[in-house]
């Protein structure tokens, strides 16, 4: 009875993240010929074509999908066994906290990226908004958190900056609304008193319609059309449009992204945590977009890009 090669399915997810050998090739550190012809071993393995050519690149069959999930389970099954023997491998558990601005875009990359190289560690999560995750960290509650960094009160570590930005439905017209209705985040949120200081500054009417803690609701509210709301740029969901000085809408401040520890006991797992949060956070990018289609490239939605361009005047998100 043939078995799978751990070596090859490894190679072969590489193949699947890049759609390309010759990138794959790099991340496995082998040659291309190298990958080719463990490809060929393994499709021969498993008696199916995993690709086919497009063009000058290849795309993933049907049964390349079929295998993938398979692939995955036992390379990460392999990885924990080994761990499992590895004395020096971290065991534990660790609470970490994020504002939900940012968990859809942020945790993904962290946690996979963590969990490779841990596979022992128990991160259990809290997504809340930053005034509620303070409370936490306070009330010793969690390990670390990240927030919205508020220079003001200088809490936190600043580990990132993004530009903030209006958002408005890329299939409606209610940013025209006068007054505008606008969707923002609770009371305490730095954003919303920044949007609001804002449409003050240049005169512009504007009605409360939505507050909520929650960035999941403030966003359907914008895709639905029903309000104008603010962004920062990592967060920008399929199906917005962004507004600027040329639709009416004023430049805002920067977001700042911050890094806050709690007063629990630091160990060995939360400072690898620490540690591999901010490495994480200092190389993600904004999804990149095509200028000629403004579309967004979803295989580049929170993972580290080589380049990323910035956003123009009227670039939409489609809905994907």
């Amino acid at each position: 009875m043939q078995t799978l090669d751990i070596d090859q399915l490894r190679t072969f997810i590489a193949v699947v993240e890049t759609l390309s050998f010759t990138q794959a090739a790099d991340k496995v550190a082998r040659t291309q010929s190298a990958v080719s012809m463990q490809m060929k071993k393994l499709e021969e393995t498993v008696g199916k074509k995993l690709f086919r050519r497009q063009g000058r690149g290849i795309e993933i069959s049907a049964e390349g999908y079929r295998l993938e999930g398979y692939a995955r389970d036992i390379v990460e099954r392999s990885v924990e066994a080994l761990a499992a023997f590895d004395d020096s491998a971290l065991r534990g558990s660790v609470y970490l906290g994020t504002a939900d601005d940012y968990a859809e875009r942020f945790l993904p990359t962290i946690l996979a990226g963590f969990s490779r190289s841990n596979p022992l560690v128990e991160v259990s999560v809290v997504c809340e908004n930053t005034f509620g995750l303070t409370n936490r960290i306070r009330a010793g509650e969690l390990d670390m958190a990240i927030v919205t960094h508020n220079e003001a009160k200088l809490h936190s570590e600043l580990v990132r900056v993004e530009p903030l930005l209006w958002v408005t439905s890329a299939r409606h017209s209610v940013h025209n609304n006068d007054p505008l209705p606008v969707a923002l985040g609770s009371p305490q949120c730095i954003w919303r008193k920044a949007a609001m200081e804002a449409l003050d500054d240049v005169g512009r009417p504007f009605r409360m319609l939505y507050t909520s803690y929650s960035a999941t609701v403030v966003g359907a509210a914008v895709t639905a059309g029903l309000a104008v709301s603010v962004q920062p740029e990592s967060a920008l969901r399929p199906g917005m449009r962004v507004l600027t000085e040329r639709d009416g809408f004023p430049t805002l401040p920067e977001c700042q992204i911050g890094f806050l520890r709690g007063s629990r006991e630091k160990t060995d797992v939360t400072e690898a945590l620490a540690s591999h949060i901010k490495a994480s956070l200092e190389a993600i990018t904004a999804p990149e977009y095509s200028l000629d289609s403004l579309t967004v490239d979803v295989d580049t939605i929170a993972r580290p890009v080589r380049s990323s361009p910035r956003l123009r005047p009227g670039h939409m998100l489609h809905n994907w």
